[in-house]
């Protein structure tokens, strides 16, 4: 089927390949370690063939041969697609065109063989030279020598009476087989396997799991960007909340944007059946949205669909996408919830501080949060998130804690009030009850409360991981962690391999950590984590190394090398003194939390400095200081009555 289709395409564009004659094979086309061969419909590079999809070769061809001329889009269109019916033909050049730059490792910023005209279409600009392909050995005596076929010779008698017997032997033998096919077909038809494979049915599994790829911004404007960003992140939201799908987080199919892959590999990298990408636009007061879905093991599109609204409607896209999507895989949730009428200025503020959000720039993002509730004082999903600025603000040390954990909980009951159904409400109020209210049991009903209206969201179960913790439920709080690892391995790299320093195993979590630092290598965070687990399995020169790269992988290069030169000439505790000096100085001039200090201290094993630092992270209700059972370091301080009083005063179980 295949190379009928192939046959197809090139009888439909003949036009677009010179012929020497009606019946001579057209020419290649040679270009940088590239061969083309239109008639055979082959790409080859340095003599390796490459596997092409249909459309993209087919691209790639009408490219080639009109090299050096600029082919709109709409004639590409009409070239590729006018026999066709496909929802969105825009978006399937787009996808052309990304697969084509891949398959020839051509920049778009720096084209060596595509070049983009914005606004108008493509050029082949790669220096082409054509060739002849091989003539067939039958036509090279001369352009006018023809192959004629032997002249028929006569037949004798006694051998036209063999054949026609044997005619009729081979009649009846078809026939017998056309009986005990129809036989098979008869007794197999229904959900016989046998059946499915004679019929060409599909046996292959349901799409039980989607990633959701970042829609490309073809605004024409990089300011846009967050508004692709934020329709991505409401689109994965919607599918995890309206159907049974398995939805990759957000975090994880970020580190894809901008990057041209072929989906098939992305699909093994995140663990998924299918695909889904698309693009977005914003100019005026219309926004237009394409979108499809692939399967990726058979490259088949399963849903396409565009949306052209204008801003006041452009809200309610996501879940419009989400529904049709569900509902095409048969994977819908029914939704009893009237639809909420969201302001599109509001909604535009929202994903904005969800922008900033992702950035760590709490301060930015609760800007833009207050500015979508200012214009809409009932959104709720905007009161949850200007929660969510306020506790990573206060938790993160940017921030007292007592100037952001009140109005993280205002926010979060007013989010409520609002919306009961709101699982990242309930996730924001948990988040309040663990790290500043202290109180276990009702952190845990919320964050239970949050799971079961999303149970596929790799926070919520990591929140709930924490909250189990510090109740001394280990394997339960390890399980958690695992849960949330496995629907999000990318984001928070090091949370399983710390999920085994609390557990004391270090072994574990230094192997973890390596695992981890091979294809992460470049994350500061996991580079101290695995700096402290080799500090607390007593391996001091590589703690040392791994807080000397963590330094390096922020360009802290100041930093790297003052901690270099301390251990060379003091080992380990001229590193501690070093850590605490620098501290200390900052502390001076802005604000450092008193955990900071305590855990430098600890790393020096002074008992006295740890527990007065300690004693002041009470006393602010420093958010982290209800892990303090929990940190290796502080294991030389469990005998001590003034430490015991700290657990007790904070309502820990106690865990000595």
């Amino acid at each position: 089927m295949l190379e009928e289709s192939n046959r197809a395409f090139l009888c439909h564009n003949e036009s677009y390949f010179p012929r020497a004659g009606g019946h001579l094979p057209g020419p290649v086309y040679e270009f940088g370690d590239f061969r083309l061969d239109p008639e055979s419909f082959e790409l080859l590079r340095k003599g390796y063939s490459l596997r092409v999809e249909r459309k993209p070769m087919e691209l790639l061809i009408l490219l080639a041969t009109n090299r050096g001329r600029l082919l709109t889009r709409a004639e590409i269109a009409q070239r590729l697609w006018s026999s066709e019916v496909f929802v969105d033909t825009e978006h399937g050049i787009n996808t052309a065109i990304r697969k084509l730059r891949h398959l020839l490792r051509d920049d778009p910023e720096n084209p060596r063989f595509i070049q983009t005209v914005t606004g108008m279409g493509y050029r082949f600009v790669a220096p082409t030279v054509e060739v002849e392909a091989p003539v067939p050995e039958a036509t090279q005596s001369g352009d006018s020598a023809v192959v004629l076929p032997d002249p028929p010779q006569a037949v004798p008698a006694s051998e036209t009476a063999h054949l026609a017997k044997l005619h009729s032997r081979l009649w009846i033998a078809l026939a017998a087989s056309v009986v005990v096919l129809m036989t098979i077909l008869g007794a197999s038809v229904g959900p016989h396997p046998l059946a499915a494979r004679l019929l060409h049915r599909n046996t292959r599994p349901a799409v039980t799991s989607i990633a959701v790829l970042p829609l490309d911004n073809l605004s024409g404007d990089p300011s846009q960007e967050y508004f692709a960003d934020g329709m991505t992140d409401e689109l994965i939201t919607m599918l995890a909340k309206d159907s049974t799908l398995l939805i990759t987080s957000r975090t994880s199919v970020m580190q894809y944007k901008g990057v041209h892959r072929p989906l098939s590999e992305i699909a093994r990298a995140l663990k998924v059946d299918a695909v889904l990408e698309g693009s977005v636009s914003r100019s005026s007061n219309q926004v237009h949205m394409t979108l499809q879905l692939i399967r990726t093991d058979t490259d088949a599109h399963l849903w396409a669909d565009s949306y052209d609204r204008n801003a006041t409607d452009a809200t309610a896209l996501p879940s419009e996408a989400a529904e049709a999507i569900a509902t095409r895989l048969k994977s819908a949730v029914p939704n009893v919830a009237a639809a909420r009428y969201i302001d599109p200025e509001a909604h535009n503020a929202y994903l904005q501080g969800r922008y900033f959000w992702f950035g760590g720039n709490y301060s930015q993002c609760s800007a833009f949060m207050q500015k979508a509730i200012d214009l809409q004082p009932d959104y709720a999903v905007a009161w949850s998130g200007l929660s969510d600025c306020y506790g990573g603000a206060s938790a993160s040390g940017f921030i007292p804690p007592g100037e952001g954990f009140e109005k993280e909980r205002a926010a979060a009951v007013r989010a409520l009030e609002l919306d009961n159904t709101l699982g990242e409400a309930h996730h924001s109020l948990a988040a309040y009850f663990l790290f500043h209210a202290w109180d276990w049991q009702r952190a845990e009903a919320e964050s239970r409360r949050a799971i079961e209206l999303n149970p596929n969201s790799a926070e919520f179960h990591h929140l709930y991981s924490y909250i189990l913790r510090v109740q001394n439920r280990d394997q339960e709080a390890f399980e958690e962690q695992e849960r949330a690892t496995a629907l999000d391995p990318i984001d928070r790299a090091w949370a399983l391999g710390d999920a085994y320093i609390r557990r004391h195993q270090f072994d574990a979590a230094i192997s973890e950590f390596e695992q981890r630092a091979a294809s992460e290598s470049q994350s500061f965070t996991l580079q101290l984590e695995l700096a402290e687990a080799y500090w607390c399995k007593g391996m001091k020169k590589e703690w040392a190394s791994h807080l000397e790269q963590a330094y390096l992988v922020i360009g802290d290069k100041a930093s790297a090398d003052a901690i270099q030169h301390a251990y060379a000439t003091g080992g380990e505790n001229a590193v501690g003194l070093w850590l605490l000096e620098r501290d200390l100085k900052k502390g001076r001039t802005q604000y450092v939390s008193p955990l900071t200090l305590a855990f430098d201290y600890a790393q020096l094993g002074r008992k006295e400095g740890t527990l007065r630092t300690l004693e002041s992270a009470y006393q602010e209700r420093s958010p982290w200081l209800v892990f303090l059972q929990k940190e290796p370091l502080y294991d030389f301080l469990h005998a001590d009555p003034r430490y015991r009083s700290l657990v007790r005063r904070i309502g820990l179980p106690p865990a000595y």
